[in-house]
This record gives C-alpha cells, structure tokens and sequence, in this order.
C-alpha cells in the first residue's frame, strides 16, 4: 500500500496541474476568441470601406447619366473591376434603370434582399443565405445610397459583394487556430505536470524530515513518560502522602501523563504507517464477539455521561448480534472498534445512546456500523475528519481530550486491511460510521 503523504502529494500534484491547464484553457479559447474577432473586424471594415467607396462612385456615375441622357456610359469608369461586385440602380418606381449584375447563381438571391431592403443611408449590412441542411452557404455583403434626380424623383443605388470566401476562409483560420490551441493545451498541461512535480519535491522533503523527527520523538519519549507515569503511581500509594491537595496534584499528573503516552502512540503508529513499518497479524476471530467486547469495555465512560451503548441483531432490532468470522489482525481491528466508539460517546450529549451491530453485505465481505445520537457532522467536514490532526470542532475536542488523529488512525488500520470506512451524517441527527471489511485478508503486497 503507497504511504499516506505519497497519496495526499500525488492529489496536490493533480490539482495543480489541473488548475494550470485550466488555467491556459481559458486563456487560449479567450484569445481565439479575440483574434477570431479582430481579424474578422479587420476584414470586413475594409471590405466595408470598398463598397462604400464603389456605391460614391456608382451614384456619381448615375448622376452623370441623369444629365447627359444621350451619352452612353461605360461601366468600367465607376465600377470596380472585382467581378464579386455588383450593383443595381432602381428608380422610386422599382424600374431598374441600370446594373453590374451578380453571378446568375447569386442574382435572386440579392435581387430578393433589394425587393425587402429596408437599410439605413449608409449602413453596411451582411445577409447569409443557407443551404438544404441549414447551414450558411453564401454570404453578400450589401449597402445603398439614395440619389435625386432632376425632376425631383428618386433613385436608389444598391452595392453588394459576394464575400463567401473570406468568411469561409475566417472560419477555417478559426479551426486551425483551434487545433493549435488544443495542440498548445496539451503540452501545457505535460509541461504543467512537470512543473508542479518539481514543486512538490521541497514539500515531500520537508515532510519527510517532519514524519521522520515525530517518528523519533514519539519513540524517544516513550521510556521518560513511562518513568513519570511510575514515579507518580508510586506518590500516589505513599502512605506518608496525606494532604488531599499534594493527592490532587499526582491524579492530575497522572492523567496527563496519560493524555501524552496515547498522543505519543497515536504520533508513533501514524509515522510508522507512513513508512510502511505496519505489519498485519492476520487470524480468524468472531468480528461480533469483538465488537461487543468492546462495547462493554466502553461502557463504563458512557455511564459517567448517562449515555447507553447497545448492540442490535442484523435485523436492526436490540438483541445478540450474529456470529461474523473473518480473517485480519485482531489487535488492530479491536482498535478500529475502540476508536469508533470512543468517538461516539465522546461526541453524544448526556442522556443519548450509542449503538453497534452489522449490516447486510455481500457475500464475503462483513460490514459493521457505530450510530450515536450524538451533534452530527455539517456535510463539508465529511471529506475532511479522517485528516489527520483535523477536529470539527476545536474547542470541545480539546475539553475532550482529543487530537485530531484517532479517525485518521481508523481509515489507516481500514486501508491495511483493504477495506472502507464511510459516514453518514447530519448536524443534530448523529453520526454513522460504516466499515467495509473483506472476511479474509488477500496477502499484502511486499
């Protein structure tokens, strides 16, 4: 089993990655977005800027054709010689008094836009026209201008260009920006992931060297604190001792010294877990025998708060509960257990009650459950409990005399034994931890 820092390491190593590439994910889809705009707006003002141009110099050509009606004009002096452009001159009566006519393959198309026009003086406008599946096939981009006759009659110049191309040629200059992009994204998110394994290499270290000195504090400070815990058993039956305060001074002592040997095993299994120094004893044992052991091993602390611990049958009703053999290390499991529910009775307000038993599971596997009526879990801190030295409540944990690391400890010894631990809970409703165990232990890898 990979070491617990190696899993939380790999996790940050994740998200980091992931947040950098979204990161240029957006980054890059922002500038296709702004280049696709801008090169777009670049085209089509000066495509723009060409047929106003064009329609100044077709009107100006009609004008002069008003006045001299016996001359005959040739187009060529006022119309461009781009053969996508094109241009109808219809008098106020619709009469069209003369033309550059468009593709025959566009021709109705644009004739029906100058039959429906109803443009501003100026205005520049693009009108697309789809194909049998919906989709745009061609683009013509149009303006008008109105010229007086000098009668007093108006006449409208209508200017248009066939600019499918370019805006097919825009499209795909988008979709080749797009593979770029994803192109790009890709080697950001490597180069990414590379990086922010770098960075981690300074964190695991200072890790290791922290994991490494709780290891050998925790180790170190087993022999003095048991020295302390003898010295005061020994105060503690001196006859000679009588005042009831000097009496106070050692129970308070000694519970203390207590308080620290557990902290200090609880610090030593947790480095040893981390150097995969755990090894499992696995026998066959009864898990509900164990179960209910420790139940009546808990409940002399749950009778100082008023609190009742029963065991319920697989039905879910009080009463023996059925006989379940696996195969795992007794010790550690009968831990798991004692950590389970200590932790209900610690957390479950006076006249509550605890309760243990199985579930249904499937077959070989066994699973068991801890309920207390206890203050609950808000829903955010269900995915953080099982940190380590992490407590919901700081302040009570401390009057409790907790430190953050028994659930920890319980996914550790669940882990081990390849199995789950989950909780379900609401603040007010209690708490129920569920745990998921194979009935034999597969051989752990080496």
């Amino acid at each position: 089993m990979a070491a617990n820092f190696t899993n939380i390491f790999g996790q940050g190593r994740r998200r980091l990655t992931l947040f950098y590439s979204a990161i240029m994910a957006v980054f890059l889809v922002l500038l296709i977005f702004v280049v696709h705009k801008t090169m777009e707006w670049s085209i089509t003002s000066e495509q723009a800027r060409e047929l106003m141009d064009t329609a100044s110099n077709v009107a100006e050509g009609q004008i002069y054709l008003n006045q001299h009606p016996d001359i005959s004009l040739d187009d060529a002096t006022y119309k461009s010689t781009n053969d996508r452009l094109f241009f109808y001159v219809f008098d106020q009566n619709g009469r069209l008094l003369n033309f550059a006519r468009a593709s025959f393959r566009l021709e109705p198309f644009v004739l029906d836009l100058v039959s429906k026009w109803d443009g501003q003086e100026g205005e520049v406008s693009v009108f697309g026209r789809k194909g049998e599946g919906g989709q745009i096939t061609t683009r013509v981009m149009m303006t008008a201008k109105t010229i007086r006759d000098e009668d007093g009659s108006l006449q409208t110049v209508y200017v248009g260009k066939d600019v499918t191309a370019m805006y097919n040629g825009m499209q795909k200059s988008t979709y080749a920006m797009g593979v770029l992009g994803v192109v790009a994204l890709i080697f950001a998110t490597v180069f990414g992931h590379i990086l922010s394994g770098r960075a981690m290499v300074p964190l695991k270290e200072a890790y290791e060297k922290q994991r490494q000195f709780a290891a050998d504090a925790s180790h170190e400070l087993r022999t003095p604190l048991a020295v302390v815990m003898a010295s005061a058993d020994l105060l503690e039956n001196d006859p000679s001792i009588t005042s009831p305060f000097l009496k106070q001074v050692i129970e308070d002592v000694r519970d203390e010294v207590k308080k620290m040997t557990k902290l200090v095993s609880d610090l030593l299994l947790v480095a040893r877990s981390d150097n995969k120094a755990l090894k499992l004893k696995p026998t066959k044992f009864d898990a509900a025998e164990l179960l209910g052991q420790t139940a009546r091993v808990m409940q002399p602390l749950a009778e100082k708060k008023h609190i009742t611990i029963t065991t319920a049958a697989d039905d879910g009703k009080d009463g023996d509960m059925t006989k379940h053999e696996i195969q795992a290390d007794e010790q550690k499991i009968k831990q798991l257990m004692l950590i389970l529910v200590d932790n209900a009775v610690k957390y479950t307000p006076e006249g509550g009650g605890v309760t243990v038993g199985f579930e249904k599971a499937p077959p070989g596997r066994v699973r068991f459950y801890v309920q207390d009526t206890g203050i609950g879990i808000a829903e955010e801190d269900q995915q953080r409990i099982f940190d380590r030295f992490y407590r919901v409540d700081k302040a009570r944990s401390r009057e409790m005399g907790g430190n953050g690391l028994g659930l920890s400890i319980a996914q550790e010894i669940v882990n081990l034994h390849q199995g789950t631990i989950t909780v379900k809970s609401r603040p007010g409703e209690g708490t129920r931890f569920i745990v998921d165990l194979r009935v034999k232990l597969k051989a752990q890898k080496a």
